[in-house]
């Protein structure tokens, strides 16, 4: 299951996100979304979990937990078509 993180601190690291999922279960991938210009974090990212109980079981738990200072939101990531299919509805 693909996972959305957002409302990461600038200084939040992919291994201390790995790291902070990992608590819960297997992680398949974990990566930050940078801007192309600075390099810098655009402030969130996503987590791949292929054990969908895990991966609930850490949403549940992480949404609104606190990471450097910013409190984070965490929700199941839609595909771009799905987002799509929404938005034309």
């Amino acid at each position: 299951m693909k996972i959305l993180v957002r409302n990461l601190a600038a200084a939040t690291t992919e291994e201390k996100l790995n790291s902070l999922f990992i608590e819960y279960g297997t992680v398949q991938s974990c990566s930050l979304v940078l801007d192309k210009v600075t390099g810098k974090s655009k402030g969130f990212g996503f987590v791949e979990m292929p054990k969908v109980g895990e991966a609930k079981a850490a949403m549940k738990t992480l949404n609104g937990y606190k990471l450097a200072g910013n409190f984070i939101r965490v929700k199941k990531a839609e595909s771009k078509v799905e987002a799509t299919e929404e938005i034309k509805e």
